[in-house]
């Protein structure tokens, strides 16, 4: 399995021949999304979901599918059977790589904003992406996508599920909102310093990973 990492939220995934991106949102590059034949969309924030480059993709590759949950898929009316509503506890297959879905609400920003469904993305058993939300799986993870910084979280929070989840390893997403200086505090989240017990990384925008299944 292999992770590239694209703009803010989203990720590409490649695993023998199938290609699945998750949250191809407004400051995702268009290219993410080019010869993929699945999308996953965690919830409906532009950030993580844009309407626009959805509905253009699916015109210039008509057999490209989508997983999303209702609000999402309320707003992609017109695509037919190209997109499927799911939610937590249900389990489909994407070329060969498994997918279960965990989850259902967006973390608190502040209790004067309405919270909005939101549901993670856990592929091959190994990779999960848990879209806004510290959403912890009923099953281990090797690889753990963690949102670096946003207007609902803290270091200290993440610490803390990192630990929790205890996976293989944490790689930092969800960081447009950082500067390159403010991309080094992701040293907080590393086996040091207070310490997580998993390996991290940060990986620049078209970098990618190769990712071990245990």
């Amino acid at each position: 399995m292999r992770l590239t990492k694209f703009g803010h939220a989203c990720v590409r995934i490649e695993q023998n021949g199938t290609t699945v991106v998750i949250d191809p949102g407004m400051f995702t590059e268009p290219e993410a999304t080019r010869g993929a034949d699945a999308l996953l969309i965690t919830h409906e924030h532009a950030d993580h979901f844009a309407e626009d480059r959805i509905r253009a993709a699916l015109e210039a590759n008509p057999g490209l599918k989508i997983w999303t949950n209702r609000a999402v898929a309320d707003q992609l009316t017109g695509l037919g059977g190209a997109v499927t509503v799911v939610g937590a506890g249900d389990a489909f297959e994407v070329g060969g790589i498994d997918v279960s879905v965990h989850g259902e609400w967006h973390a608190e920003i502040h209790r004067d904003v309405p919270l909005v469904r939101n549901i993670g993305f856990l592929l091959g058993g190994t990779l999960f992406h848990p879209g806004d939300a510290l959403t912890v799986p009923e099953q281990p993870v090797q690889t753990l996508l963690v949102p670096l910084s946003s207007p609902w979280n803290k270091i200290g929070e993440l610490v803390d599920y990192i630990r929790e989840v205890k996976p293989g390893q944490a790689v930092g997403i969800h960081d447009v909102l950082l500067s390159e200086i403010g991309l080094g505090l992701g040293g907080w989240l590393s086996q040091d310093q207070p310490g997580t017990g998993a390996p991290y990384a940060h990986l620049a925008s078209g970098e990618s990973l190769e990712l071990a299944a245990e």
